[in-house]
């Protein structure tokens, strides 16, 4: 019978231990691999995910920035609104307390104002009302100029002094009590008040020329 040769033990665990050797440095080579690629995505994810966070940050930044800024030019015309508000409202208080102070108003702005009112009113006979300290000083002969100056023929005017009427200037009205105009000069410079303070903002550039400050004319 022939002999059958077989591997001693000590050959046979020698290949078993090479074997498992060949093994463990292939499991730890796709290891290494696999830890590397995760460890690249992980950058790749990591480095994608900072560069969204900057970005919105960035866009977080803007935001508030245009936010401020807009506030700010906000608060910016507010205050620049008050402030020629104020101005404008002194001057007006001025206006009023010097046409207040004039007691009397002076013989050619009587007869300009009852002949500008008689001319936008129809009919002949007129009721004119001015100041006490008025009539006292401009009162004689005063009919008569404003007649000539309406030039509207024929004019029955009748003049009276009326405490009611303060800080110069006339009211008229009509024979029937039908029309009536207040052209006293603190009624007029309520009137004209709207137009006049614009004007008078951009005169003294409190406002650009297309801004409005309020009112209407």
């Amino acid at each position: 019978m022939a002999s059958i040769n077989q591997p001693s033990p000590d050959a046979l665990c020698a290949e078993i231990l090479a074997q498992a050797r060949r093994q463990r440095a292939e499991i730890l080579d796709r290891a290494n691999t696999e830890a590397q690629a995760i460890r690249d995505t992980a950058r790749t994810e990591a480095e994608a995910i900072r560069r969204e966070r900057r970005d919105q940050a960035r866009a977080e930044a803007a935001r508030r920035k245009d936010l401020i800024l807009a506030t700010v030019a906000v608060e910016t015309g507010r205050l620049q609104a008050s402030r020629v508000e104020a101005i404008l409202e002194s001057i007006h208080a001025e206006i009023r307390r010097r046409l207040l102070a004039d007691h009397a108003a002076d013989r050619e702005t009587l007869v300009a104002l009852a002949a500008d009112a008689i001319s936008r009113m129809p009919g002949n006979s007129f009721a004119l009302d001015i100041s006490a300290a008025d009539h006292a000083a401009c009162g004689q002969g005063l009919a008569e100029e404003i007649t000539q100056r309406v030039g509207r023929a024929p004019l029955n005017l009748t003049l009276s002094a009326d405490g009611a009427v303060t800080a110069g200037g006339v009211t008229v009205r009509d024979a029937a009590g039908y029309e009536f105009w207040d052209n006293r000069l603190l009624a007029r410079l309520e009137r004209f008040w709207p137009a006049l303070r614009r004007q008078i903002a951009r005169q003294a550039s409190l406002v650009e020329e297309d801004s409005s400050t309020g009112g209407a004319p």
